[in-house]
Order: structure tokens, then sequence, then C-alpha cells
């Protein structure tokens, strides 16, 4: 069971929609995944066809204010292999309401790792959405994690803000999880009409090398609409340039993870 953090502190930049369509694609490969909401907003929930309005106690809310277990809280989606912890607004006070508990940052790990030993799911794949911020919720998920998955957008301040990220994740890694990785970096919102995409796709991929996907996620209108209707773009409109990248963006996912298991 691995688990991966999505994460960008920029709102907007298909984090969640490579968190709905990264899940539906590896279990449409039979991989077992199960879809953390760590949001708010809740945007995995409704992209993923579940309400972000049920009882917050039923959420992962209610695992972090220690109510419920993970078990407790597993919610099956539409989609065979794929399951999801919701997420609502409640979640959001959570930083206030755990202020005097000075090992809050290990919250989520711990109810992982209990869940881990308990996992009678045999998920393959445990994928985090985390919020758009730096938040405590944000350190949460990077505590818990192996590795992190960065979607950037192909837009001007892009690479700016990967810096102030990448900072984060140095300081995580040398205080509190120092086997934390980066799984990739996954160029979105590309459009190959536009100089600045091209520019920002030769600059990520000159300082992180081979961190950088090879597929890159068009800008699509397709990619908009999907989550309106609760399903991944790869169920929504199979043809469509989105669903056809994030198709090949799985498979390179997975050929990635293959080399280094063979490594290891």
């Amino acid at each position: 069971m691995k688990i991966i953090s999505i994460i960008n502190q920029k709102g907007g930049v298909g984090k969640t929609t490579t968190v709905i369509n990264l899940a539906a694609g590896l279990s449409q490969l039979n991989k077992k995944v199960l879809v953390i909401d760590l949001d708010p907003q809740g945007n995995a929930t409704t992209g993923l066809g579940l309400s972000n309005t049920d009882d917050s106690e039923l959420t992962i809310y209610g695992v972090l204010n220690g109510s419920k277990s993970i078990f407790d809280c597993i919610k099956k989606t539409e989609f065979s292999n794929l399951d999801l912890i919701t997420s609502n607004v409640d979640l959001s006070g959570l930083e206030v309401e755990t202020a005097g508990d000075e090992k809050r940052a290990f919250i989520l790990k711990e109810k992982l790792a209990d869940f881990s030993q308990e996992n009678q799911q045999n998920y393959d794949y445990i994928l985090i959405d985390c919020p758009p911020s730096l938040s405590l919720l944000t350190v949460m998920a990077l505590v818990s994690s192996v590795t992190l998955l960065v979607p950037l957008q192909t837009e001007f301040f892009a690479l700016e803000g990967l810096t102030q990220l990448m900072k984060t994740i140095e300081r995580v890694k040398s205080n509190l999880n120092p086997k934390l990785g980066i799984q990739g970096i996954l160029l979105t919102m590309y459009d190959k009409r536009n100089k600045l995409s091209s520019e920002v796709e030769k600059e990520a991929r000159e300082y992180f090398k081979d961190k950088v996907y090879n597929t890159v996620i068009p800008r699509n209108v397709r990619l908009s609409e999907a989550p309106s209707h609760g399903v991944p773009v790869l169920i929504y409109d199979k043809t469509c340039p989105g669903s056809k990248s994030y198709f090949s963006f799985t498979d390179e996912f997975l050929n990635k993870e293959f080399q280094i298991e063979s490594v290891a």
C-alpha cells in the first residue's frame, strides 16, 4: 500500500482533476485505490459522484478528530476498485480545534498506520488530495506520505510557486518525514499554441530533469465539464484529448513505479 499526496499550494492547477483521473485510470487497470479528500472544499468528493454535505463524523474530519476510524469512513464510489473518504467544510476548523496538540501533524499518519495493519481492503494506492495551501492539513499529508505528485500549471509564476513548495517539502523532510520523496511533476493546462507553456515546460525539464513526466495534460473543455457530472473525464468522454492524456499519464506513472520497484 503506497501513500501518495497530490500537492500544490496554488489553486486551479489541476490538482484535484489529477487525483480523480489518476485514481480512475489505476482502478481501470485493476489497481485498488482509496482517495482521501483532505480539502475542505470537497471537490474530489463531488468529482467522484459523492456528497460533500454528509454527516461530518463520517468524513475525514471524523477520522482526524478521533471520533471514527479510517475503516468507518470509507465509501464506495460507483467505479469498481475505487473507494473514497469524503470531506466537507467542517474540516477547515480542525487547525483551531487541535491547536493544543503538539503532535497534531502526525494524527493522519498514525490513523493510516493503524489502518494499514488491518488493511483487509488490500489497497495498492492511497491518493491524498491536499488543500491548495501550505496549512496544517497539507503538513499532515506530507508527514503521512511516501512520495508526492506535483501538478504544475504551465503558466506564469508557476515555477516560482513550485520553488516555495520545494522549500516546505525540504523542511518537512528534515524535521518530520525523512523518507519523503518526489514521485514526479506533471505539467498541466498545457496550450501548445501558447509560447509561455513551452517556456515553462523547458524550464521545468531543465531544472527537475527526469522527475517531470513526459506526458503533459492539455487545456481541454471536457476536463472542466466532467466534475459537474460527478465522474472522471476518463469515463465522461474517453476520446477527448484530456482523457487520452490521463490514460497516457496513468501508463507512464505505472511504468515508473515498476522501474522503482525493480531498482529496490
